[in-house]
């Protein structure tokens, strides 16, 4: 079984007095039914499991009243479960709850109730289209927290690596001392891993069983297709084929050297009038992260944030190398890809930061000056540099130049060298990345 961070995040808001009903939402199959049932079986004496996917009866049953006696009690009915609800002892789990709008509204009544705990986990919450029925979000009544599919230190658990070693890992970087070069070969090697097979719980899975890179890709790829799918079927009619043609774009949005997202890459002559509204469905999806320029890289970040020039990655690095041809995976684990390497390297750490639960930003000017992400961390503008092998950081050597104009002090390259630091930049190796808000104090 996939140990996840989120149990954590469970166990904290349970022991919470006096809690909302809890909202986990995320993209398809990044685990939220599972942590959720795990959770609740492992916690209460007794445990209700409602998909609204699966069964319409119970659409009709949070339709038809806000009382939370008369839901349970016909929830008993169908159930067969006539003593299943037990005061202070029951979670009802709400899976697909995107499925019943009049289910997220009753969330409200659920917890004025304050018998049950509740915990709804959902996919295409708050997409455009997604319902004709309007949704009442019952603001105030409810707490909403972000799953993602596994990160990179969930996926090293999963593959055996203890949290002493990881523990060990976050002590050189707190203190910048370099990794022996045992450490240093063994974590690459599971970096190029987590290049290839992402964290989709299914795919990890199947890598653990059998590493066969062939059955991980079609997994991979049947997401993918289930993404497109929902894109059909979900998305408001008249921009059905244009959020599939800005999704299967990405991979050549990221190829170009400026990766500045570009609506002419979808369509000759392509506006943000037309597509805007396209990527936003995209990301609430909670498929695609965009990463938005700055108009100068200091803090506040957010506030420094130019909504007009964006990037965009995949949540997921490897359903970015799945979305490429044949043969990427083995190239990249032999270190034999060469023109396309660099935007891999840049969505991975995307995925790094997305994962730690980091906003997305990077900073670039008509003068030349690009840097590839930049983010706070001990509580300073930090510019972020990511290289395919080693190379030269000029943009930020020269912002660190002038800290009277940009009010930056220091710089992070992550590229295939050992930890180091000089004239304010800090070197660290690609995998550093997936631990640098772990040892931000």
């Amino acid at each position: 079984m996939l140990k996840r961070k989120i149990e954590k995040e469970l166990s904290k808001w349970k022991s919470i007095p006096d809690h909302n009903p809890l909202v986990i939402k995320g993209c398809r199959q990044c685990g939220k039914t599972f942590s959720a049932l795990h959770f609740a079986n492992e916690n209460y004496e007794s445990v209700v499991y409602i998909n609204f996917y699966e069964n319409n009866i119970y659409k009709e049953i949070f339709s038809g009243t806000n009382s939370v006696d008369r839901i349970t009690m016909e929830l008993s009915a169908v159930t067969g479960r006539q003593n299943a609800f037990i005061p202070q002892k029951t979670c009802i789990i709400l899976d697909e709850i995107q499925e019943s709008p009049a289910a997220r509204a009753c969330l409200k009544f659920f917890k004025m109730d304050g018998r049950y705990d509740i915990i709804a986990t959902g996919s295409l919450l708050g997409i455009s289209g997604y319902k004709d029925e309007p949704v009442s979000i019952p603001v105030g009544y409810e707490t909403v927290i972000t799953m993602y599919p596994l990160d990179f230190e969930e996926f090293l658990w999963a593959n055996g690596v203890s949290e002493v070693f990881i523990a060990e890992l976050l002590n050189n970087l707190q203190t910048l001392m370099p990794f022996s070069e045992s450490v240093l070969s063994f974590m690459n090697s599971q970096m190029l891993n987590y290049m290839v097979v992402g964290g989709m719980p299914a795919v990890v899975n199947s890598f653990i069983s059998n590493h066969l890179l062939d059955v991980t890709l079609q997994l991979q790829r049947d997401i993918i297709n289930g993404y497109r799918d929902d894109m059909v079927k979900y998305s408001p009619k008249p921009e059905k084929s244009k959020i599939r043609e800005c999704f299967d774009s990405i991979p050549r949005q990221l190829a170009k050297e400026n990766k500045k997202f570009q609506y002419s890459l979808i369509e000759r002559g392509g506006r943000a009038s037309k597509f805007a509204g396209v990527i936003k469905w995209i990301e609430d999806a909670g498929i695609i992260q965009v990463c938005h320029n700055l108009s100068i890289p200091e803090l506040p970040l957010a506030g420094n944030a130019e909504t007009d020039n964006f990037k965009i990655y995949m949540t997921d690095i490897g359903l970015l190398t799945a979305m490429l041809e044949d043969g990427t995976q083995f190239d990249i684990l032999h270190n034999r890809l060469y023109t396309y390497k660099g935007a891999i390297v840049e969505n991975l750490i995307a995925d790094f930061f997305t994962k730690a639960g980091k906003n997305l930003y990077y900073f670039r000017k008509d003068s030349g000056l690009e840097i590839d992400f930049v983010t706070r961390w001990r509580n300073e503008a930090t510019l972020i540099e990511c290289k395919s092998s080693d190379g030269n950081i000029k943009s930020a050597k020269t912002i660190l130049s002038h800290p009277e104009k940009y009010h930056v002090g220091q710089a992070i390259k992550f590229c295939n060298k050992n930890i180091g630091k000089s004239n304010g930049i800090i070197t660290m190796p690609l995998f550093s990345g997936a631990f640098l808000f772990s040892c931000s104090q």
